[in-house]
């Protein structure tokens, strides 16, 4: 019986991969969509930003995560240097539960 079950989940999972290339096999050949920002009435950083985008989705990518990494941790010590200053101390805290 787990070998027949084993069997139909695999060719559900076999299904569920190949059903984008049975639907793309009925229709006629599209053309690929292309997605870029709009930078014509942007200035300053904002035009730069939209512009890596439209250049490099990769360079745009790892700018963005080193971005929100770096706005993360600023953001994590800002609230650890704020809860230090009101009396919360989460360094040196007990446990309640034993």
């Amino acid at each position: 019986m787990r070998k027949f079950w084993a069997k139909i989940m695999g060719l559900g999972v076999m299904a569920l991969l190949l059903l984008p290339e049975i639907a793309s096999a009925t229709g006629p050949a599209e053309a690929p969509v292309i997605i870029v920002a709009d930078s014509r009435n942007l200035t300053g950083l904002m035009k730069w930003w939209a512009n890596l985008y439209n250049e490099s989705h990769v360079y745009f990518m790892v700018l963005t995560y080193i971005c929100i990494l770096a706005g993360g941790l600023s953001l994590a010590g800002l609230a650890d240097v704020v809860m230090k200053r009101i009396g919360l101390d989460l360094k040196s805290r007990e446990l309640a539960e034993h």
